[in-house]
Formats: structure tokens, C-alpha cells, sequence
């Protein structure tokens, strides 16, 4: 996929369209800063918005491969367009992380993109690598490399909600210690 052409197109059509998105996954990483590689995008949206986000990705030759009530999958038959994964927010729990978004600068600041916080990207890490064990290292992996970049910023009552909602104190409890030090 090629980010720089793609992005512009279909996050152009999204703000056209209403749609409520955030980026996640490898592409949202690398733009809060931490260098990490990935070869698809990878979007948390408003699940109200889906058939709007169907209408903007025919424009593009995208075929829907993949939907169920909680996620969709997107590929193009241009390599150039590659595949888009949707993770659908329905809950107020997901619906509250789309909130949260930031906008980002990306491509040497020439168009922005909204992202969610690293928080609420931790707390999808988590969600799946307990949802898929065989993701466990490298979610564990992904969630360390943000606490380790933004240890002095992060709320850490939000993580903490999350890995109590996945039944995971005690490794949050490991993780604050290694990793908060603004105490």
C-alpha cells in the first residue's frame, strides 16, 4: 500500500462523509512516534458510519472480504489501495476512544490524520492479545514500546481500567511499576 497516496484520498471522502475514525494498529503507532513497521490500515470507526464507509471505498475499487457485527475488512484490487481492516465501535467503551482522538501530522506535516490516544490503543493491544494468544508477544510488545515512549504523559487510571476489564491487574501492576515514574 501506499500510504501517502491512499490516506489523503480516503480520509478526504471520510471528513466529506461524517464519518467518525480514528487510526489504529501499526500506522497509528508510527504516527505518535515510535517507528514501526506495517503494510495495511488499520481504523477503529463509529459502526453507525459503516455504510458510508462502504459508499467511499467503492469510489476506490475496494470489495468488502470480511464482516461481522465487530469488524470489517477491505481489500482493493490495486495493490496501490491495499487492504483497510475496521474495527467497528458500538459500545461506549469504543465510541468514547473515537472521542478521544487526536489529530496527527504525517508525511513531513503536509495532512493530518486522527489517531487515538496511546491509552486507548493499549487498551485494543490488550483486548487483542487476550481475544487471540497466538497475538500475545507481539501485543505485549506493542503495549511496552508506548508505555516506554510516553511514560511521563500517560493516564494511567485509563490503562488501569483496561486491564482490569480483561482481568489483568496484576500485569498492569508490573507494567506501572516498570514503566511510571511520574509518580
Amino acid at each position: 500500500m501506499d500510504f501517502e497516496k491512499v490516506l489523503p484520498l480516503i480520509i478526504r471522502d471520510f471528513e466529506k462523509e461524517h464519518v467518525r475514525y480514528a487510526a489504529i494498529g501499526g500506522f497509528a503507532i508510527g504516527a505518535l512516534g515510535i517507528m514501526r513497521s506495517t503494510m495495511d490500515l488499520d481504523f477503529l470507526v463509529d459502526a453507525q458510519d459503516l455504510d458510508k464507509i462502504e459508499r467511499v471505498l467503492k469510489r476506490y475499487d475496494y470489495s468488502c472480504v470480511f464482516k461481522t457485527e465487530n469488524v470489517s475488512q477491505y481489500v482493493a484490487d490495486l495493490k496501490i489501495f491495499g487492504e483497510i481492516d475496521f474495527l467497528h465501535a458500538f459500545r461506549d467503551l469504543s465510541v468514547s476512544m473515537l472521542k478521544r482522538a487526536q489529530e496527527i501530522a504525517v508525511f513531513d506535516n503536509t495532512f493530518t490524520i486522527k489517531v487515538l490516544c496511546p491509552e486507548d490503543i493499549i487498551g485494543l493491544k490488550l483486548q487483542a492479545l487476550v481475544n487471540d494468544c497466538t497475538r500475545e508477544k507481539r501485543e505485549s510488545a506493542d503495549i511496552e514500546i508506548i508505555m516506554d515512549f510516553f511514560r511521563a504523559s500517560l493516564h494511567w487510571d485509563l490503562i488501569k481500567e483496561y486491564f482490569e476489564l480483561f482481568e489483568k491487574k496484576e500485569e498492569y501492576y508490573r507494567l506501572e511499576k516498570q514503566y511510571n515514574h511520574a509518580e
